[in-house]
């Protein structure tokens, strides 16, 4: 499987002839069928790795968006234990996650920058939160700390953000490091909901990406979370933000899980071509130990578009220029109402 990121350092260690051991053999599948097929993609035959899912009755030709949706989601609602759904975009996974119940504002990371785009201020949009990892002498953000993003001044490349005590700096995004962006957005959650983690928790302990099921919501939103792997847990959506609907997760997302079955949506008309690929088909189906099913809107073509090819050569990244930081004290009484984190 080619590198999933900017770059594909370990690939060109390969070509340079490092020496490397492969694990060929597939252990996960526990059906004898899905695993034929789930060896054929690891083999690059999608195609007829797609073939042998639909006479095994595991395509299902749905033509209509709306419909689609509406059957994965009842698909799921008829054994929902140990069951994930895969689709390659944000829209359609939102959209087989979405319910209306209790509504809590979540922080939800910005996919569309890269390592590189994060060092330009014109990449930032105005109330983008922003979380670092690592402190920084220069502009005096700490690490662990959270603000929010008020101004952009693109030709100094500077970018002024509001911390949580309302203290406000402005810096060059490239002389600070560490830093992961999200976009505010509210989620729907009820008692049964399948959730994940978008980043680990510290207090409780549990890791990025892991799955549970919610037991209880308080009349303060706070959850009490039977997880899949760290036991019983309270979170509370105020102090940590990152969490969404565990039902369905994009392919990319859903590397290293496992469940007994996967519901997998493609739509070949998905406006984002380059998402539809042999690698998707290869992460998706392989998820799962004794089933996969792929509900799309043309089975015909199915094959064709989970093909594609998504080699690709080293990023070449465009240099920032570094600009002077100017750190400010501004200090304002007006404390915003995202998360209690005074964003």
């Amino acid at each position: 499987m080619p590198a999933s990121g900017a770059g594909r350092p370990f690939a060109q260690l390969q070509d340079a002839g490092m020496k490397t051991v492969k694990l060929e053999e597939i252990v996960r599948q526990k059906d004898p069928e899905l695993k034929q097929v789930v060896e054929q993609l690891a083999q690059g035959e999608v195609l007829e790795a797609i073939q042998n899912l639909d006479r095994q009755g595991r395509v299902h030709e749905i033509q209509g968006h709306d419909e689609r949706i509406a059957a994965i989601a009842k698909d799921y609602a008829k054994s929902p234990e140990n069951t994930l759904v895969i689709s390659p975009d944000n829209r359609s996974r939102i959209e087989i996650n979405e319910r209306e119940d209790h509504h809590i504002r979540t922080l939800v990371p910005r996919q569309d920058l890269t390592g590189a785009d994060r060092t330009w201020a014109e990449r930032y949009e105005v109330g983008d939160v922003l979380r670092y990892s690592r402190a920084s002498k220069e502009t005096g953000i700490g690490k662990g700390a959270y603000a929010q993003v008020k101004s952009i001044d693109v030709p100094k490349n500077w970018l002024t953000v509001e911390l949580q005590d309302g203290t406000q700096r402005t810096y060059d995004p490239c002389r600070q490091q560490g830093v992961s962006v999200f976009r505010e957005e509210m989620r729907s959650f009820s008692v049964g909901d399948r959730i994940q983690l978008t980043a680990p928790a510290n207090k409780p302990k549990v890791a990025n990406r892991e799955l549970g099921t919610i037991e209880s919501i308080d009349g303060d939103g706070r959850l009490r979370l039977k997880m899949d792997a760290a036991g019983a847990v309270e979170l509370d959506p105020c102090k940590h933000p990152h969490l969404d609907h565990g039902y369905a997760m994009t392919s990319h997302s859903s590397q290293g899980q496992t469940a007994d079955r996967v519901l997998i949506h493609v739509d070949t008309e998905l406006a984002a071509k380059d998402l539809l690929n042999s690698r998707m088909a290869y992460v998706s189906v392989s998820r799962g130990r004794h089933d996969a099913q792929i509900y799309t809107n043309n089975a015909q073509t199915l094959g064709q578009e989970l093909s594609r090819d998504v080699s690709h050569s080293h990023a070449i990244q465009q240099e920032p220029v570094a600009h002077k930081i100017e750190p400010q004290t501004t200090h304002t009484n007006e404390i915003g109402q995202g998360f209690g984190l005074g964003l």
